[in-house]
Formats: C-alpha cells, sequence, structure tokens
C-alpha cells in the first residue's frame, strides 16, 4: 500500500525521510529489522497512508494538496525528536475534523497514545480566540487541561501553527491579522514556557511580518545591509575567543555568532525608544562547551579577551528558567567599540535552549526514563500546575486572564526560602505573594517578613536572590491594604476569599432577603430546600444553595442571574405560586380597579399606562425605572406614587390604595428617552485615580452623574455612593457590567428599599 501512496503523490514531494519510513515499513517480514524499529515505522506508514487516502480531494489556499500540510506538521515533530505516536498525530491531527472519522476509529487503528494526541489537539483546533473576556477565559482552561493530560498536545499545536503561518500568505487580510494576533498572544508565549525557542523565534518574526509590515520590512532591510560587516567582525571575534580558549584549556565543542531575530530587535527598539542604528547589539556569539566548570572558566576566558559591561550578566545555569533554560549571558565591549552578547551552555543545555521540553524527548544523555509522556505532574512544569490549581477556583473571566497572564506571559523573579528552595514569582512581588505561593494559610497568617534577614515592609517589592522568610500569627489576618501592593492574581483572590468567608453569614442573610424580596415570602423556605433552587445554584457554578445565597450578597453573582437561571429551571418544573406581599386580596376594595388590568388601557405617550389624568410620581425610595415591574399607590395630596414591586414600603400599605399600573412601550419607542435617577454604591480597592476611572466608565457609555461622594478609612475599601440617570433596566445592567470589570472594584450595589 506504501508504494501506491508514494506513485499517486505525483503533485506532492514527500521528504526524504518519509520515503525511507514508507519502504521500511513496507519491509513487514524483514528479519534484518529491529522489531522496535519495525513497529515504530509501520506506525509513521500507516498514519501517512491513512491521512493521505482522507484528505484525497481536499486542497489548501494555495492549491496544494492538504496532505501537504500534515507531512509538514509530522516533519517539524521529527525535527524535534517526536515519538512514532507523535509523528503519527502529526499526520492525523486534522482528520477528526475535516472527515468523518470517528476519534474511536483512530485509536482502533493506531492504539490509545494516538488517539490521546488526536483528540487533545482536535479539541485544541475548535478553540476561536475571541476578544470577550469569558470566552477567552473558558478556551484558556480548555487549552491547559488538554495539556495537563499530555504536554505533547500543545508541541503537536505548535508544530501545526508554525506551519499555518509559514503559509498565511495565502489566507485573506482579516485571516492573517487574526492569526497573527493569536499567535503573538497565545502560541509564541506558550512556545517560551516549553523552551522550544526555535519555534518562538519563527513564530514571533512571523506574527511581526503580518501585524506592523512596515516596520518588519525596514527592520529586515537594515539588517541585510549590514550583514557582510557585522558577519565579518563576528568571524574575527570568534577567531580570537577561540584562541584564548584553547591556550586556556578548554574544549570548545562549538563557537558561533548569530543574528538576533527581527521581532527581539523591533522589541528593544520600542522599549528603550530608540531607532534602529541607536541599537548595537545586534548579534549574539554563542560558545558550547562540555562542563558546567568549562562555562565559568570560560566565562572568565571571554572577560579577559573583552571588556565586559557592568550589570549584564546573568547566571542562568545556578538559576534556570522555569523552562529548563540555562546558559550564562554576559555583554562585552567587541571589535567595533559596539556592545557583544556572549552565551555560554553546554551540549545539553544547548540542546534545551533550542528544543526546550522536546529535549527530554530527543537528547536523553543520561540514564533514567525515555518517556516522553509528560504531565502537569513533572516538576518542571509548576507554572502550569499552578494555573490548574487556580482554575478550579477562579470564577471570574478576568482575574482567571490576569493569572494566566501572571504566570504565562511574563519573566520570573527568583527568590529563595529560608531552606534554598527557589520560588519563581511574578516581577513586582512582594513577601504576600511569596507567602500565598507557598500556600494559602500561611498568607492568611502572615505577620510580617524577612528579606536577607531583615525586618521589611510587607509592601517591599522583591528582587532576584532575595532569602524571604514569613513570620506567621496564629491570630493574624489579610488586610485589605494588601490587595493595593499585592502582585500576583493568585494572591488577590485569595485575601478576597478570606473577605468573603470572614462575613459569610452575613452575606448569606443579604442574599436570602434579596431573593425573598424578588420572590415573595410565602413558600420561600421550601423553594430554597427545592431540587430546582439547587439546579439553580449549579447552574450559577456553586456547590450548594447557601453558597449561592452568600455570593448573591456579596455581589459575585446578581440577582438578574439568578432569576434569569431560576426562571430557565421553572419553565421544566411544576409551577410554583408564591404571592408576592404587594398584591391585593380577592375582595378588596379595588377588586374593580384590578380586574381592569393597565394592559388594556389607552397607550399615550405617558411614560406610565394606568395613571392616565392623574398626578403622579416616582417614589425616590426605591426609584422605578423602565424594565422593572411597578405598582402605584395612592397618596394623600402628592397623587399616584410609583413604586418598584417588592418595595419595603409596600409591606404596610392597604390593599385598598394600591393600583396596577406599567411602563408604556409606546412612550420608550417614540425617539423621547426620557432618563431617571438611579443611586448606586460601589465598594472599591482605595487607590488614587479609581473614582476618576469610574466616571470615565460612566462617561463612555453617555450615563450623566448628578452627583458622587467617596467615603474612605484606613485598612478599609473605598465607599462611592453615586447619582446617575438611566433610561431603563437593561442600560443599568450595562453600567453595572463594565464597571465590575475593573478589577479594583470589590461590590457594586444599587441603592433603594428593595435592596438589589
Amino acid at each position: 500500500m506504501s508504494s501506491i501512496a508514494i506513485n499517486s503523490s505525483i503533485d506532492l514531494a514527500l521528504p526524504e525521510w518519509l520515503k525511507k519510513c514508507l519502504k521500511e515499513s513496507s519491509a513487514a517480514n524483514s528479519s534484518e529489522m529491529d522489531d522496535r524499529r519495525h513497529s515504530d515505522m509501520v506506525l509513521i506508514g500507516r498514519a501517512f497512508e491513512f491521512a493521505y487516502q482522507l484528505h484525497q480531494g481536499q486542497y489548501r489556499k494555495s492549491g496544494e494538496l492538504y496532505i501537504s500540510h500534515p507531512v509538514a506538521v509530522a516533519g517539524l515533530l521529527r525535527d524535534l525528536g517526536g515519538s512514532p505516536a507523535m509523528i503519527a498525530a502529526g499526520f492525523l491531527h486534522d482528520v477528526v475534523e475535516d472527515t468523518d472519522i470517528t476519534i474511536e476509529e483512530i485509536e482502533d487503528r493506531f492504539g490509545h497514545e494516538v488517539r490521546q494526541l488526536v483528540e487533545g489537539v482536535t479539541k485544541l483546533s475548535k478553540i476561536n480566540f475571541k476578544s470577550k473576556t469569558e470566552s477567552q477565559a473558558e478556551n484558556f482552561r480548555r487549552m491547559f487541561l488538554a495539556m495537563a493530560q499530555d504536554i505533547r498536545v500543545i508541541v503537536v499545536k505548535l508544530a501545526d501553527r508554525l506551519h499555518n503561518m509559514r503559509t498565511l500568505q495565502y489566507m485573506s487580510e482579516s485571516s492573517r491579522r487574526r492569526s497573527a494576533q493569536e499567535t503573538r498572544d497565545i502560541f509564541a508565549p506558550l512556545a517560551n514556557r516549553l523552551g522550544i525557542w526555535r519555534i518562538k523565534w519563527e513564530l514571533e518574526d512571523l506574527a511581526f511580518k503580518y501585524l506592523e509590515p512596515e516596520a518588519y520590512r525596514e527592520i529586515q532591510q537594515h539588517v541585510s545591509e549590514k550583514r557582510t560587516a557585522r558577519e565579518e567582525k563576528l568571524a574575527q571575534a570568534t577567531e580570537i575567543l577561540r584562541d584564548r580558549l584553547q591556550q586556556a584549556g578548554i574544549h570548545c565543542q562549538d563557537i558561533s555568532g548569530r543574528p538576533k531575530h527581527l521581532y527581539s530587535i523591533y522589541q528593544k527598539m520600542q522599549r528603550q525608544q530608540k531607532e534602529f542604528h541607536e541599537i548595537y547589539d545586534l548579534a549574539a556569539l554563542r560558545i558550547i562547551v562540555q562542563t558546567n566548570e568549562e562555562c565559568y572558566r570560560a566565562l572568565a576566558v571571554v572577560h579577559d579577551a573583552f571588556r565586559p559591561i557592568p550589570g549584564r550578566f546573568k547566571d542562568y545555569i545556578g538559576l534556570p528558567k522555569p523552562n529548563r533554560y540555562q546558559s550564562l549571558h554576559t555583554g562585552v565591549i567587541g571589535l567595533t567599540g559596539r556592545p557583544l552578547e556572549v552565551q555560554i551552555r553546554t551540549i545539553e543545555m544547548h540542546h534545551i535552549a533550542e528544543y526546550g521540553i522536546a529535549a527530554h524527548w530527543k537528547y536523553k544523555e543520561t540514564g533514567g526514563s525515555t518517556s516522553s509522556h509528560l504531565t502537569a505532574t513533572d516538576e518542571k512544569f509548576t507554572w502550569l500546575r499552578q494555573l490548574l490549581e487556580w482554575q478550579s477556583d477562579l470564577k471570574d473571566a478576568q482575574e482567571y486572564l490576569d493569572s494566566v497572564k501572571d504566570n504565562l506571559f511574563e519573566d520570573d523573579v527568583y527568590v529563595f526560602t529560608p531552606k534554598g528552595d527557589v520560588v519563581p514569582l511574578s516581577p513586582g512581588s512582594t513577601s504576600i505573594d511569596f507567602a500565598y505561593r507557598i500556600h494559602t494559610e500561611v498568607g492568611n497568617h502572615c505577620a510580617g517578613a524577612r528579606v536577607n534577614g531583615r525586618m521589611v515592609p510587607l509592601s517591599t517589592r522583591l528582587q532576584n536572590g532575595d532569602i524571604v522568610e514569613i513570620i506567621t500569627q496564629k491570630n493574624s489576618h489579610p488586610s485589605l491594604d494588601w490587595l493595593n501592593f499585592v502582585r500576583t492574581s493568585a494572591a488577590k483572590y485569595r485575601i478576597k476569599q478570606w473577605y468573603k468567608r470572614s462575613r459569610r453569614e452575613e452575606n448569606v442573610i443579604r442574599g436570602r432577603e434579596l431573593l425573598e424580596k424578588e420572590l415573595g415570602k410565602t413558600g420561600f423556605d421550601n423553594l430554597l430546600k427545592s431540587e430546582a433552587m439547587q439546579t439553580v445554584a449549579e447552574k450559577c457554578n456553586y456547590h450548594s444553595v447557601e453558597d449561592l445565597l452568600a455570593g448573591l450578597g456579596y455581589g459575585e453573582v446578581t440577582l438578574n442571574l439568578v432569576l434569569n437561571r431560576w426562571r430557565e429551571v421553572a419553565k421544566g418544573q411544576q409551577p410554583v405560586t408564591i404571592a408576592p406581599p404587594f398584591l391585593p386580596k380577592e375582595g378588596s376594595s379595588l377588586k374593580a380597579l384590578r380586574d381592569a388590568p393597565a394592559s388594556n388601557c389607552r397607550s399615550t405617550d405617558s411614560p406610565i399606562i394606568g395613571v392616565e389624568g392623574l398626578v403622579y410620581h416616582l417614589a425616590g425610595c426605591c426609584t422605578p425605572i423602565p424594565g422593572e415591574p411597578i405598582i402605584g399607590v395612592v397618596t394623600r395630596g402628592r397623587g399616584i406614587s410609583i413604586h418598584r414591586q417588592g418595595c419595603h414600603n409596600l409591606e404596610n400599605v392597604d390593599f385598598e390604595r394600591l393600583v396596577p399600573v406599567r411602563w408604556n412601550p409606546a412612550a420608550e419607542n417614540s425617539g423621547c428617552h426620557h432618563t431617571y435617577p438611579v443611586e448606586i454604591q460601589i465598594e472599591a480597592l482605595d487607590r488614587v485615580g479609581v473614582l476618576k476611572d469610574i466616571l470615565s466608565r460612566l462617561s463612555d457609555q453617555s450615563i450623566n452623574v448628578r452627583h458622587a461622594q467617596v467615603k474612605t478609612a484606613t485598612g478599609q475599601p473605598a465607599l462611592m455612593d453615586l447619582g446617575i440617570d438611566i433610561r431603563d433596566r437593561s442600560q443599568l445592567e450595562q453600567v453595572f457590567t463594565q464597571i465590575k470589570k475593573m478589577s479594583d472594584i470589590l461590590n457594586i450595589r444599587r441603592v433603594g428599599q428593595i435592596d438589589e
């Protein structure tokens, strides 16, 4: 069958390695082949033939046969030293999505290991990265779960993305920009975290090419113009160092120069606000030796041959990066009088630097397992474990995305415990961040910190190499002040969680009152105990009804969301009669008025139907707005007072004084756009500019602010009382949604006798 596949592939130029593999796999009965090698070749050959048959008749945007893409992906995985199962998955990664083949058929034909890899990549292929926060957060969660089961899944996905980026010119302009942005924001940082630098660099340059095409062409032209002179100087520096290393008795495996990739040059220009001609270190020398000891001896030789630049030395051998990258980095003044970067590493370090985690299975120079199956339990994936630990707790999408960025997209600061263990933290982290990284209870009971043996304020920013000791006390607890200076989202979340738990009973009571006022007192206790309400809690991502009430009381979940979930569940339930306290009873003296429903009233330009020809006003206690159920109350001397249904002030009103009314949709659609006053209270971290940021959000939505008052107290959140003009309930919900997106906001609620 292999020969058929090759002969029929006239339009497909198969790489030599694949041709050889197909020939060897066809020799099924050859006694000269090692059994294991035979099995591997057969697996790879069968995977190619299967993918070739399934993708027949399919073409890429370039006009090439579609199978050229799986062949390229498999080739990239082979270059990374991927196992036969990974290479097979490279051939098969699109068949489940693009053909009628099921994942179960993949397992039947190629085994469980290939099935897992193909299934993981298929799930990732269905991720569409959007700008909406919640959608993006959910996509991240799914990606990291797939990676946790087998890290090779994301390596296959990276190979898939790299080849797609190499052929991106055939896509539409919008598709090119979208793919390039995804690559820069997600896949290149992932390649960096996995240490696969050769993929990271190319992904960044390709994304740069399509996102900033003019800057890309300009830098590419500048680099090409000076390449000859630069290569000559690098060659001279290489010979000088080669002779010096030989004289020192250091066996140099290789010494060579490499140009920096274009995107790194662009980043440096942006970061330092410099033009291209002001960037000097456009290339680096790499020295590869045999042992760690020779790395440090070679460093001395480099510093003796060229003048070192202060502050440019970094020891990534003693303190490896989380992705296992190790090298000595130093900056020296080169032959031209300009800075020159020099990297010194061993052969094994070089393999890890180039292939990252793939070096685990490609270059295994010492003993131990040769398995290429890696999961989040491996020590080298601390960052991935942390993301998995937090993702079950962080319900808020923005908090989760902040946590992802802390763990994935930023370089780390390395500090030590008193026992010498290395703890990576985000830049700008404090002792509180360190304490919560060690354990939640250490953070919750933190009373002080020693850094390098000296007591320091908890807000002190930690630096590389600091030795941090946390002092705990049983009676100590988090302070809201900590939220003003902690850096990591994990620490912020745990502080807020403690704050919420410490007031749990109060929040449960408040949540119960909110829900009771909306649904009515009659039968409310039985309703809370019902299976339907438990289902509502689960739909809102809470384990129990009590947790739901606590979240409602704290403001973690909105009353509107709970009611919407209740309506969804109630559709499939038997009707539950809950008599709201504000409705008149049968036999009341206003029965005739009640029997003439407001919906039968004549539609006018008046905002409210049911009070035609009467004097009325909106009650200031609950400030009703369109979109909310309302009821009228006959007053003495002030006409009809319009309240929100459920207002506290209605509880003691005689039923005879109630008048059925409703908002007039015709008036709202007439283009007049009446606005109504609403009082809101915001609880936020006390920082400079927080009110300005809130007012800016309101201004963006054309919301008029009638008044604003701020109350602050040491160690307490700031309380802001705002009076705003709102068109209807829908606009108010939009305002709440926008303000809640701000990371400093702890709670926001509407002020009124209905306690929403």
